[in-house]
């Protein structure tokens, strides 16, 4: 009787930890339905990035003069220049200049230091491919004008922080009544339009 009388007290326990568990886990999931959804649908729609973001480099090969500061200042000394030196101008002529995205951790130094400013930091940041050998870019894919998403007809651009009301920093605080502040792209251009009309 008395090992009974044991059991079954442990058994409630044991009922009441997992009741208790369950509605903790309940709790955190009715927090999560009052909020707005943060997640974006990715094809369709794009995150614009940041005025300072830092994506694909950008290169202009005629405005570079070798002088290879690039790879000095690069923590793993990526960029790869290949140079000649003209003795008839006194100068040094590039041939050809690649850096790997595969290994590049992105840090600015080769853009903030290129005294010519040749290169710069671009918002293109969808590099995946299936063969990392295809991350090596020449001086050719280098130069490409990176795409804008804000111009794509099928893609709807998102930005961050921007549609919060203000006051606002996290997404999660606001409720569905709550203005949004600011004007999405879309709006912005129908107001633009009007403008010029």
């Amino acid at each position: 009787m008395f090992a009974f009388t044991n059991s079954l007290i442990e058994t409630t326990k044991e009922l009441n930890k997992a009741t208790r568990a369950i509605g903790q886990g309940y709790m955190v999931t009715f927090d999560h339905i009052r909020r707005r959804p943060v997640t974006i649908q990715y094809p369709y729609e794009k995150l614009m990035p940041t005025e300072r973001f830092r994506g694909r480099i950008h290169f202009v090969f005629d405005k570079c003069i070798a002088c290879e500061v690039c790879v000095r200042v690069c923590p793993i000394n990526l960029p790869v220049v290949d140079w000649e030196y003209k003795s008839e101008i006194k100068k040094k002529q590039l041939r050809n200049y690649s850096i790997d995205f595969g290994v590049c951790i992105f840090c600015g130094n080769c853009v903030e230091y290129c005294p010519t400013n040749c290169l710069s930091m671009t918002e293109e940041y969808e590099l995946s491919t299936y063969n990392r050998h295809e991350l090596n870019y020449d001086n050719v894919a280098l130069g490409r004008l990176p795409y804008n998403i804000a111009q794509d007809p099928m893609v709807t651009p998102i930005k961050n922080l921007s549609y919060l009301p203000k006051g606002k920093i996290e997404s999660h605080d606001v409720s569905q009544k709550d203005p949004v502040g600011g004007l999405r792209p879309n709006e912005i251009i129908e107001r633009m339009n009007k403008i010029n009309i």
